[in-house]
């Protein structure tokens, strides 16, 4: 199955315009995607209960003591304890997110070699099975292991699912089947906090992350390679085509290499202020709510919830991404999303002071934050011809990760430069800083717009 670019316009809602085929592929790899974000969430909710047990302690009540023992720790020891539990939960993502940013590439080029289908079902089960391996983790090198080689399935999972849909869909449908398969990444969110929820052992969560590996044997003999990568390989081995995720080609032609300057630097800004500012929100709500003495109950609540509310406003963000893309063009709906993205963080890391301000501010960050993501997962695919689609999509959306992944650092780094100069005794103000500071990663992306091809109402790109 493939697009259909010659035929005109039907009237009619898109979804009219989609066969039992194509509503199988988006539901197959939206599920993927879903799954995928599912991990990133119980990996996030999780890695500080992991690493603590595996570093040799517990927690009893806001105290760590010996693990497995009911032993004291003095308050040097106490505070040694937490700064190596910080400093390894910080590791652990940065390494996670490098896994992310390398399986992309890689599995981005197989995409293209291998063939879309096939690539999207590996990297599940790579991304399945090291989820459940995490569960078995002794120490912490093996769990930083196992989290990087899950990051890669993760990362390669989403240029071949974009690319493969993009392929399969009818073109007026292309824009909102991506922006449903990047909206309905929120419900993989927002699953993996509900399974933090039901289960209070760290390893028996990550066990569950092996389900979507049976998606894998159910789906793996339906699924088919779309009509214009097999025509791309056939070309290739008849000597008519060009090579198929040649990184050197799209590096070296001019036309291809100013389409992946572009891309990346749209994706460096929205990925850096995502994971650079956006995720911290959970630090934002106990650092807020602490000062006002609420329990560590009442904020684990609190946050959970404005969490929650995140997630929900991000699905409606990238929807709305998806409809706007389709109807006023990929350019304009950058546009927006670039600056509700840097309003919602500054008004949020600049103001939240309440848990009332908890559940609008954060549901809003999430409309705002995630907004652009939908225009990743449309754009991408629409900047390259069949045989570097997936190579120059994974390249783009994962090499700002390899920036992001030291978000946690530098963040942390800007903290004591503004609690240097602030002083000790402003509070929370150095963080509300330094996430400011980093919030104008957006400017980037509005920089960059001006000079980025439209391709709304434009077939894929070959030749």
């Amino acid at each position: 199955m493939t697009s259909d670019i010659s035929s005109p316009t039907p009237a009619g809602p898109w979804y009219r315009e989609l066969n039992s085929y194509h509503w199988f592929v988006l539901i197959v790899a939206a599920l993927g995607w879903l799954f995928d974000c599912m991990d990133q969430r119980i990996f996030m909710v999780t890695r500080q209960r992991a690493l603590t047990e595996l570093l040799g302690y517990q927690a009893k009540g806001k105290d760590l003591v010996v693990l497995g023992t009911e032993e004291p720790l003095s308050a040097s020891q106490q505070e040694i304890g937490r700064e190596n539990i910080a400093w390894y939960s910080g590791l652990a993502t940065a390494i996670f997110m490098l896994g992310w940013a390398t399986g992309g590439l890689i599995f981005g080029i197989t995409g293209d070699r291998w063939g879309r289908a096939k690539t999207m079902l590996l990297t599940i089960l790579i991304y399945s099975l090291f989820t459940g391996l995490t569960a078995l983790s002794q120490h912490t090198w093996d769990f930083m292991i196992y989290r990087f080689i899950t990051g890669m399935g993760v990362g390669g999972e989403f240029a071949a699912g974009v690319s493969l849909l993009a392929e399969v869909m009818p073109s007026r449908a292309r824009p909102y089947a991506l922006g449903a398969l990047q909206a309905l990444s929120a419900f993989g969110n927002i699953s993996g906090s509900l399974l933090s929820w039901a289960f209070s052992n760290w390893r028996h969560l990550f066990l569950v992350g092996i389900v979507p590996a049976l998606m894998v044997i159910l789906v793996r003999r339906r699924l088919q390679e779309p009509e214009s990568w097999q025509l791309a390989v056939r070309e290739k081995k008849e000597g008519v085509g060009d090579g198929m995720g040649s990184l050197g080609e799209m590096l070296h032609n001019p036309r291809w290499r100013y389409h992946t300057i572009i891309g990346v630097l749209l994706a460096l800004s929205g990925v850096i202020g995502l994971w650079g500012v956006g995720f911290w929100t959970f630090e934002l709500v106990t650092n807020t709510l602490r000062a006002q003495n609420f329990s560590a109950e009442e904020i684990n609540r609190i946050r959970a919830w404005g969490t929650a509310l995140q997630d929900v406003g991000a699905f409606f963000g990238i929807y709305v991404f998806s409809l706007m893309a389709a109807r006023v063009g990929r350019r304009w709906a950058f546009a927006l999303g670039f600056v509700l993205a840097l309003a919602a963080t500054c008004l949020v890391f600049g103001t939240l002071n309440s848990e009332s301000d908890v559940y609008w501010m954060l549901p809003l960050l999430g409309f705002c934050n995630l907004m652009v993501f939908g225009g990743y997962a449309i754009y991408f695919p629409e900047l390259y011809p069949t045989r570097l689609r997936s190579t120059g999509t994974g390249f783009c959306y994962n090499v700002a990760r390899y920036l992001a992944a030291f978000g946690p650092f530098t963040l942390g780094y800007l903290v004591i430069f503004y609690g240097n100069m602030l002083g000790t005794s402003s509070g929370d103000t150095p963080f509300r800083y330094a996430t400011l500071t980093v919030a104008t990663i957006y400017l980037l992306g509005l920089a960059v717009l001006p000079f980025a091809p439209e391709t709304k109402g434009k077939p894929l790109p070959e030749g």
